[in-house]
């Protein structure tokens, strides 16, 4: 498995020096970074090529994440904002390609998180498959793989479990595109996380852990992390296992990640530093 974290950890808004977090990111010992899309669409080519240096510098791999905005809603019943999302995503994994980056993730198939002005699954379904099979050509010819996120129920009606990620993804039909699930979202829509995991077996394309609470994995033990171990032993899983932590309130990230409190116990750069440390050594113990 590859261990990874979230760019935005140190932070509460959306955006980082990237060069910083990269080696910080090493320094630990983490294999993987996660970094916004957006950030990469609106990078120069200068921007990209620095991007590029410094994670083959450091190895790590660098994964790109996306919570679509309206705009790019692929599952809209407008067809010129699904036309626009694809034009988006196309651009986004040619740019991709060109940083060594081969792997994205997210809620890819809508947008987010959702306002619930429009709950059609059925028609969501269809739209969003559809669109997404346009994607999975340029992620098949570019040899970039998708892993679509599976979320809860407060900021997704699309997708929120296993079992019917799973049916979403063969109705798509590419070897490109898979599930994402995350222990945070699973933790309230699963009945069982192990058992949702071996449910997704080879079609499980990537991992965030994260305890009920979105602080750092093994912080409150509120998830079983031997049951999700075994499971992901149990499935012969070697893809991203990647923190997602949330435990700064205020700013960008605690407005949209609805973090109202702060988690971290008043925790300078450096505690946090040695809290996703720990963490690390943590769940390498679980699951490894």
């Amino acid at each position: 498995m590859k261990f990874g974290t979230s760019y935005s950890y140190w932070g509460n808004v959306w955006s980082c020096d990237y060069r910083k977090v990269i080696n910080k990111a090493a320094d630990i010992g983490f294999d993987m970074l996660e970094y916004g899309v957006d950030h990469l669409y609106h990078m120069t080519e200068a921007e990209m090529d620095v991007l590029k240096a410094e994670s083959q510098k450091c190895g790590i791999i660098l994964v790109a994440n996306s919570g679509p905005a309206k705009e790019y809603d692929m599952a809209s019943k407008d067809k010129n904002i699904r036309t626009n999302g694809i034009a988006y995503f196309n651009e986004i994994m040619k740019r991709m390609k060109m940083i060594g980056s081969n792997k994205l993730i997210g809620a890819i198939y809508s947008n987010w998180p959702s306002d619930f002005t429009d709950t059609d699954k059925e028609g969501a379904w269809g739209r969003s498959i559809e669109s997404l099979k346009i994607l999975a050509k340029t992620a098949e010819e570019l040899d970039i793989y998708i892993s679509l996120e599976v979320l809860n129920r407060y900021e997704s009606y699309i997708l929120t479990d296993c079992a019917e990620a799973k049916e979403y993804c063969k109705r798509i039909g590419s070897s490109h595109i898979d599930i994402l699930l995350d222990t945070f979202h699973m933790n309230i829509e699963e009945d069982n996380q192990a058992a949702a995991i071996k449910n997704a077996g080879s079609m499980l394309g990537h991992v965030h852990v994260g305890e009920s609470n979105r602080k750092l994995p093994g912080m409150t033990n509120s998830i079983d992390w031997d049951a999700v171990g075994k499971a992901l032993k149990e499935i012969h899983y070697d893809k991203g296992v990647v923190m997602e932590p949330f435990m700064n309130s205020g700013g960008e990230v605690g407005r949209d990640i609805k973090v109202w409190r702060d988690l971290s116990n008043g925790a300078t750069q450096e505690q946090l530093t040695q809290y996703i440390t720990d963490s690390l050594k943590f769940l390498k113990e679980k699951f490894e």
